[in-house]
């Protein structure tokens, strides 16, 4: 019989991006509200990452809540296929194709960012099989990018952000570029692609922010580029806005912010509000002409598939869009970060701090960045936030509905935490 007083005594977890055994004791999360999360003795820690970037209403918002409970009252699961469908994925598909760039009109649902760019990269691969370029299998990707944890994605994401070397016999090989800074990069890359473009299925980037990299920003323009590349070189392009997507860079995605286009976008993330596993490729009409009129068989899908509960939460999450201008909400979560964070040029062990939106990060010299570390855990739970660095970036991607005193208190603790590197 389960003992709820005991339930922390028996460690039978094995952690993500970490050692089995964590160095310390991990805080023991029993609710959350809105930006905090509550402990089990009571404290509230607040939120400065929405729970890897996805928490965008905040913790248990009530409508999300409440809609999920009307679905789980009618319709716990069903399967999801040609032949079983349900009312909630199909309004949440239509609802996604008119939020999207002109052309993307076809919505394949999966449970993960990882397995959504799965999906677009099996897409991009059998599209360029059925139109008889059988070579056209491998794929463009970038310094400092990071695409997920299943194979493909591994395959896709710069082994110096996250991976390792561990997996590289593992993986299939691919094509690893830099993203151009200038305009000499920029013919270089064009050479590059040229002798390449007959072996390539497509391009996959994440647009203006390469998130889990180290938080790398890139300009518009540079977007914009590597997508006429693409085109030129009849390639597909991919666009991960799993981290980007819903308002988090100050437009509904990022895309939009570069004028471009993408074959495929993958979101996922924030669709449900952060409430459920849930995310999408998004796929374009010469695409999705292939499996609805060409006689393709796309032979992918998944048990939880464009689950009822988590279709119901993202429903949820799209009624909280359109309700508010969270345009103007990005504005002026991003105008307090440019402001509080602006004393942070002055100090010599900080460098390269960079806001875009309801995003800031900076990095930290190794050394100081190693004092921080020592016992962070225990930092944070003293002032009352909760964080989590990338090597030597600190960072803050705070829920989207933050009220602004909470900003205010995230900033002055995540500042207090800079400034003991003098210490």
């Amino acid at each position: 019989m389960y003992e709820h007083a005991h339930w922390f005594q028996e460690e039978k977890v094995l952690f993500p991006y970490s050692s089995a055994v964590p160095a310390v004791a991990p805080m023991r999360v029993v609710s959350g509200q809105g930006s905090y999360l509550e402990l089990e003795d009571g404290k509230r820690l607040l939120d400065g990452i929405s729970s890897w970037w996805s928490v965008c209403h905040g913790y248990s918002h009530p409508y999300i809540v409440g809609k999920m409970q009307e679905q789980l009252a009618k319709l716990s699961h069903v399967m999801f296929c040609r032949d079983l469908i349900h009312e909630g994925a199909y309004v949440l598909a239509s609802r996604i194709a008119k939020l999207m760039p002109p052309g993307l009109d076809r919505v394949f649902f999966a449970d993960s960012g990882s397995m959504a760019v799965e999906v677009a990269l099996k897409l991009a691969v059998q599209y360029w099989y059925s139109m008889g370029k059988r070579e056209k299998h491998s794929f463009i990707y970038f310094k400092n990018s990071y695409h997920g944890d299943s194979m493909g994605c591994i395959s896709i994401s710069d082994p110096a952000a996250i991976h390792g070397d561990s997996f590289t016999r593992y993986c299939p090989k691919q094509y690893l570029l830099d993203i151009p800074a200038s305009e000499e990069d920029v013919v270089l890359l064009q050479q590059k692609i040229e002798g390449i473009a007959d072996k390539v299925a497509a391009i996959i980037v994440e647009p203006l922010l390469q998130a889990a990299g180290g938080m790398v920003i890139y300009p518009p323009h540079v977007l914009a580029t590597l997508r006429k590349i693409a085109k030129e070189n009849e390639i597909l392009f991919i666009a991960d806005e799993v981290a980007t997507g819903f308002y988090r860079l100050g437009t509904s995605f990022a895309c939009e912010q570069a004028s471009i286009q993408p074959d495929i976008m993958v979101i996922g993330k924030a669709l449900s509000g952060g409430t459920c596993p849930l995310s999408a490729a998004v796929v374009s009409s010469n695409i999705s002409e292939l499996f609805i009129s060409g006689g393709e068989t796309f032979m992918h899908g998944n048990t939880f598939m464009a689950h009822p509960l988590s279709c119901a939460a993202a429903n949820a999450s799209l009624d909280l869009f359109a309700g508010e201008s969270y345009t103007q909400k990005v504005s002026g979560i991003e105008r307090i970060l440019k402001a509080e964070l602006e004393e942070l040029h002055a100090l010599d062990y900080v460098c390269n701090v960079r806001i875009k939106g309801a995003m800031a990060a900076f990095n930290i010299k190794n050394e100081c960045m190693e004092k921080l570390k020592n016992g962070m855990t225990q930092k944070l739970l003293d002032l009352g936030i909760w964080i989590r660095p990338i090597k030597t970036v600190m960072y803050v991607m705070p829920p989207l509905t933050i009220a602004e005193d909470e900003l205010l208190a995230l900033l002055s603790a995540l500042k207090t935490l800079v400034y003991e590197c003098r210490r």
